[in-house]
Parts: structure tokens; sequence; C-alpha cells
């Protein structure tokens, strides 16, 4: 009985939130092959020049690039960088976001001082920030981390700040206040868990961005180190060849357009089922 109410109780989740599942699903596989790439994918810096641009067979699945590495092997690693880029960024952009925007929201005076600082970072392009970051401090994985999470903060600040504006005068934060609760303890418990639902789905959002950015900043080659494999990398090395050895674009082309599928299904799912409004006409 037990499990058949299970059954029913999983199968009428996927009925009502197919994003979250489909989007869950391919994320998990993806995450799966990055986490198991030495089991199931060979060296990705192995170059034999004799095997260069080599067509999709039984020895090399996804054929060869210009230096005869497997492009199989580079794909299945480079989910690694691209994973960690997206996932870094999302965790440190949300957590810097947040402390900043309960801040602004709460205090007028940080307010007024912060949101210009805000405003000031929005209004640079984000790519551009981003090159001329990596052009200062080099190039890394760290450091492209660190050039795309500075442009993503003021969104999550405003985001925060929203919400806070929003709720810090509703009856029971009006009452908790009266109480004589301190301030920390305030906008730990009643303020920051109204911020929860939003920040989830901003989370994938920023997550599907930073992947993308990460591999325009390793086309233009002003991201990861060119011998690293990243999809960004791959791609930008081989669009000589795209006539001649298309497979050499396409399987890292088709990854990163999987993975940010994947992760903007997932955020469009989160933001239905943490949404009331929505949740009530499904």
């Amino acid at each position: 009985m037990a499990h058949s109410s299970l059954t029913a109780g999983a199968a009428e989740f996927i009925r009502r939130h197919p994003t979250i599942v489909i989007g869950a699903v391919l994320l998990s596989l993806i995450t799966l092959a990055a986490i198991f790439a030495p089991l199931i994918a060979g060296d990705p810096l192995a170059f034999e020049p004799i095997n260069r641009l080599r067509r999709p067979s039984a020895e090399f699945w996804l054929g060869t690039d210009s230096l005869g590495r497997d492009v199989y092997s580079r794909m299945v690693y480079g989910a690694r960088i691209s994973l960690l880029v997206g996932l870094s960024v999302a965790i440190v952009a949300v957590l810097s976001g947040s402390f900043v925007g309960l801040m602004a929201g709460y205090f007028a005076r940080i307010d007024a001082v912060v949101m210009r600082l805000m405003d000031g970072i929005m209004a640079i392009p984000a790519i551009l920030l981003a090159i001329a970051l990596v052009a200062l401090m080099g190039s890394s994985v760290e450091v492209v981390i660190i050039a795309i999470v500075i442009p993503e903060i003021p969104r999550v600040t405003r985001l925060v700040r929203a919400v806070v504006l929003s709720v810090r005068d509703l009856p029971f934060v009006e009452a908790a206040r009266s109480n004589g609760t301190r301030v920390g303890k305030l906008l730990r418990r009643h303020i920051l868990p109204s911020t929860v639902a939003p920040l989830i789905v901003q989370a994938t959002y920023i997550c599907a961005s930073a992947i993308l950015t990460e591999a325009g900043l390793s086309f233009l080659g002003a991201g990861i180190p060119p011998e690293l494999p990243t999809w960004g990398n791959m791609i930008a090395s081989s669009r000589l060849y795209l006539q001649i050895a298309p497979w050499t674009i396409f399987a890292p082309g088709i990854c990163l357009a999987l993975v940010v599928l994947a992760v903007n299904l997932l955020g469009d799912g989160l933001r239905d089922r943490l949404d009331p409004r929505i949740s009530r006409r499904m």
C-alpha cells in the first residue's frame, strides 16, 4: 500500500511539474558524467597527431580534434569545469548579494550608498568587466569565477532588497520588533526566510548565465587557459575546422546547450512550484 501510494505521488508530481523532472534528470546525468569522468573517459590532454581530425568511430566515439585529442574525453572533462564555474558563481553571488540586499533593504542609510554602487556596477557590461578582470589578474578558473561573480551580485542584491522592503513593515515583523528582538535575529528568523524561494530560482538562472559566460570568455581567449578542456576552449580551437570536421564543434556545443537548457528548465519549474499564485492554478 505504501509503495503504491509513493508511486502515485511521484506520478502526480511528474504530471504537475514536468519541467522540474526533465531539468533535474538532464542535470543529474551531466553531473554524474562529470563526477565519474576518470572511469568513463580517457586522458583529455593526450594528443596523437597521427589521429588528428578523425571522424567518429568505434575507437573515437566523437572523433578527434586538430591535435588528435579525443573529443569525447575532452567533452566529458569539460563538464567538470562548466559545472564548477556555474555552481561556484551561483553560491558566491547568492550569499554575497543576500547579505548586501538585507542590509540595504533594512537600513535606509546604507541603502542610499549601496544601491548607487550596485547601479554603477550594473552599468558596466558584464562581459567587458569579466574580460578586464581576467586581463588584469591572469587566466585561471578562480579568476574567471571572480570575474563572473562581480556583475551578478548587484542583481541578487536588488532582488533581496525588494523582498526585504515588501516584508519589513508587515505585522509579524513589527510584532517581533516591538518585543525587543535584536536586529540580527529579526533579519535571520523573520525576513531572510521570505527571500529563500526567489533566491533559489535566481540561483538557477545565475548558474546558467555563468556557464554561458565562461564559454564565451574561453571562446574569446580571455577565460580558462586554452590547454584545459572546456567547452568554450573546444569550440574556439576547432572553429577553423568547422567545414571539414564539424563534430569537433557540434559535440561541445550540444553539451553546452543541454546543460543550460536543463538549468533553465529546473529554474522555470521551481519558479512555478514555489510561486503560490501559480501553484494554486496547477
